[in-house]
């Protein structure tokens, strides 16, 4: 009679550590932010419900257009009711924006998802956000300007987490 075999202890030693939910989802946002044409951060981000993809976005020109990447940055002053000036590419779509539109152009409700970014959206794409039914924001860091999207985004009831207080300025 063979003894059996006891279970290899190189199994043991190379255990395997799965990721929860959200770094699976945040792994995939990164992978999506290699595709992102502007470099000033390469913003993407991730639309999932009941733990399915449903869509994913990055930052770039609309299509046939070109990008910052190839042909530079479209730079625009953007003055604030307090007199202070920013300034901004104008020559992108935000990655929300463009999963958005994916959703819309392939017929997939994002309604009751939630959102993996990179940071808090903008204000424009917070308001986007919560008419298309979003229920979860997961941002990576905070953005330098997003006091007010935080502040809309927390009125209409969208849970908003940030896995770092990192701000993202540029």
């Amino acid at each position: 009679m063979s003894k059996s075999k006891k279970p290899s202890k190189i199994l043991s030693k190379n255990k395997h550590k799965k990721p929860s939910w959200d770094e699976y989802f945040m792994q995939i946002m990164d992978a999506t932010s290699k595709r992102a044409s502007c470099d000033r951060g390469r913003a993407s981000c991730v639309f999932v419900k009941d733990r399915q993809v449903l869509v994913t976005g990055y930052v770039g020109s609309p299509a046939g257009l070109p990008h910052c990447d190839d042909v530079g940055h479209q730079m625009k002053k953007l003055t604030h009711e307090d007199g202070s000036t920013t300034d901004h590419c104008m020559r992108t779509v935000h990655a929300e924006q463009n999963a958005i539109c994916q959703a819309a152009k392939r017929g997939v409700s994002i309604e009751g998802s939630t959102v993996y970014v990179n940071m808090t959206p903008c204000r424009t794409c917070a308001m986007l956000l919560i008419n298309s039914g979003v229920k979860r924001v997961l941002a990576r860091n905070k953005y330098h300007a997003g006091a007010e999207s935080e502040a809309m985004l927390k009125k209409a009831k969208i849970k908003l987490e940030f896995l770092s207080k990192k701000i993202e300025k540029y």
